[in-house]
């Protein structure tokens, strides 16, 4: 957890379930964070683990059924949002804290223009007048870099790029000057000029406006040039976590190592071969039995069969493994 300041948002123990006709998916089994005003908490790890899936059980955005919330409390400025009733929680989502989704092509609405949808958030929650809400949308549109954004204002989700539309998609959310913002891969399918626009963007928007962001992302370069902190996740549980760039030089999780591993660095001679993480991400309805990391990691030991190792550790790195990788 983190160590020291007043916590903007607190989450605990949250669990949540999927009832399949295959069988009950655990998708996040028990993870507890938290944030504060002006922090960045990077959560990464692979597609499946349960990255999005926390953040939108937070949000309340976890179709019910299939899904259901079955454990855990997330509070903010200590209200829980997860006890809160529908009108108090939309009061809150989008205001308060907002998300940019993954795809912003399939969170547009393409039968609205970015106009109708911009001011649709500011005239509900700030009580914009329509004339008031144009006005700023416009002001967003140029604060996130689109040109002529008096004119790109009226235009359908369909006639602006990749980038454009997750611009678009980061106004929005900042529209309302969030406390907290969740971003889920705001940078997942554009160009790498686009990628450090779109994250330098982000870090000025959220040290002119205090915002505490929590980017969710399978990219460790974009952890390493954004987070202060990191939570490493895995079959719906977090394996490690620590000082972003403790987690860089020391990781302690083999499965953070293995990441590190497989992704070339600048920082090594030409020709180093990468390590792949061998096997598949777990079936979260069969999981192993002990550690769920344990069929892929080359560290195993006899005690990592029997039961399923805590986070725990000192100074604010935490893993959980039974073992010493480093």
């Amino acid at each position: 957890m983190h160590l020291g300041g007043e916590m903007l948002l607190e989450v605990e123990n949250l669990k949540v379930q999927f009832k399949t006709d295959d069988g009950l998916v655990r998708a996040v089994d028990g993870v507890s964070f938290a944030v504060a005003p002006g922090e960045t908490l990077g959560i990464v790890g692979e597609s499946g683990s349960g990255k999005s899936v926390t953040n939108l059980a937070v949000m309340g955005l976890v179709p019910q059924p299939p899904g259901r919330v079955v454990d855990g409390k997330a509070r903010f400025h200590g209200d829980d949002l997860l006890r809160m009733g529908r009108r108090q929680l939309a009061a809150i989502r989008g205001h308060r804290i907002a998300m940019i989704f993954q795809d912003p092509m399939t969170s547009l609405n393409p039968f609205l223009t970015v106009a109708q949808q911009m001011t649709e958030v500011t005239r509900l929650h700030l009580r914009h007048s329509h004339r008031e809400a144009l006005r700023h949308a416009i002001e967003m549109l140029d604060r996130v870099g689109i040109p002529s954004p008096d004119h790109r204002v009226f235009d359908y989700p369909h006639q602006l790029s990749g980038g454009m539309r997750q611009r678009v998609m980061i106004a929005m959310a900042l529209a309302c000057k969030p406390e907290v913002l969740i971003a889920d891969e705001p940078t997942t399918a554009l160009d790498v000029t686009i990628q450090a626009q779109i994250l330098e963007l982000m870090k000025k928007l959220q040290q002119e406006e205090g915002t505490a962001v929590i980017l969710i992302t399978h990219d460790l370069g974009v952890i390493a040039g954004t987070c202060r902190r990191v939570v490493v996740m895995y079959a719906g549980r977090f394996v490690e976590e620590a000082p972003c760039e403790e987690l860089f030089r020391r990781p302690q999780h083999p499965y953070t190592l293995g990441l590190l591993q497989s992704i070339p660095r600048l920082d090594e001679a030409a020709g180093t071969a990468l390590t792949p993480i061998e096997g598949q991400p777990p079936d979260l309805i069969h999981l192993p039995p002990g550690c769920a990391f344990r069929p892929r990691c080359r560290f195993a030991v006899e005690q990592c069969a029997r039961r399923r190792p805590p986070l725990e550790g000192e100074a604010g790195h935490r893993k959980a493994c039974f073992v010493d990788v480093v």
